[in-house]
C-alpha cells in the first residue's frame, strides 16, 4: 500500500504521514527535506538555490542517508527549498529518487507537495492536508524558536505565504489537491487528534474498496 500525504508548509502533513507510517508498519519518506537538503547544500557551497546548475548538481550529489535533520529546519533552508523546487531539471532528478523509495513491495508512505499528483497517481489511499495560515505560522514559529532562531510572527507569516504563492503556482508539479485526495483540515486539531482522522480516512478509503 502507497499514502500519499501532500500539503502546504507546516500544515501538519509530516505529523501526519509519520504516524499512518507507524500504525501500518510502513516505511516514510519526507519529500520535502530533499528539496531542503539541496536548497541547502547550495547555499554551503556558497551558490545561488535559483542557479539551475548549481541546485542540479547539488541534487545529483545528495545522499539521502548524510541528510542532517536538524540544519534542513531552518528557515533559511526553507527559502532556499522553495526556490531550487521551481527548477525542473532538480525536480526530475529527485523525482526518480521518490518514485524508487515508493516502489518497495511492502508499501510507503511519502509526504510532501506532488505525491499523490505526480510521484505516485496511482496511489492507494492520498491525503490532502492543510491548515490556515496563521496556524502554520504559528507552529512553524515554535519549533524555529526553539532551535534559537529569532523571527517575528510577522515576517515568517510573509515567507510562508510567499512560499506557498511559489508551491501553487510553479509550472512544473505545483501544489494542489488531487481529485481523489482526501481532505484533512488540522487547524483545531491535536497531534493526536490529527493522527487519528488521518488514519480514519485511510480506514474509510480502504473500505470503501472492498
Amino acid at each position: 500500500m502507497i499514502i500519499a500525504v501532500d500539503g502546504p508548509t507546516a500544515s501538519g502533513k509530516g505529523t501526519v504521514a509519520k504516524a499512518l507510517a507507524e500504525h501500518y508498519g510502513l516505511k516514510r519518506l519526507d519529500t520535502g527535506s530533499l528539496y531542503r537538503a539541496v536548497g541547502l547544500a547550495v547555499l554551503d557551497a556558497g551558490g545561488d538555490p535559483a542557479d539551475p546548475d548549481a541546485a542540479v548538481a547539488a541534487a545529483k550529489a545528495l545522499d539521502l542517508g548524510a541528510i542532517d535533520e536538524h540544519r534542513i529546519r531552518s528557515s533559511m533552508a526553507g527559502l532556499a527549498a522553495s526556490k531550487v523546487a521551481i527548477i525542473p531539471q532538480v525536480r526530475a532528478v529527485l523525482r526518480q529518487a521518490q518514485q524508487i523509495f515508493a516502489n518497495d513491495p511492502k508499501g510507503a508512505v511519502l509526504d510532501g507537495r506532488d505525491i499523490g499528483t505526480v510521484i505516485c497517481p496511482n496511489a492507494e489511499v492520498k491525503l490532502f492536508v492543510t491548515a490556515s495560515l496563521d496556524e502554520r505560522t504559528r507552529r512553524r514559529l515554535a519549533e524555529l524558536r526553539a532551535r534559537g532562531e529569532q523571527i517575528s510572527f510577522e515576517e515568517l507569516r510573509a515567507q510562508i505565504a510567499e512560499r506557498d504563492e511559489r508551491d501553487m503556482t510553479r509550472k512544473d508539479s505545483p501544489l494542489f489537491q488531487a481529485a481523489d485526495a482526501q481532505l484533512l483540515d488540522t487547524t483545531s486539531l491535536s497531534i493526536e487528534a490529527a493522527a487519528a482522522a488521518a488514519v480514519d480516512l485511510v480506514e474509510r478509503v480502504l473500505a470503501d474498496r472492498r
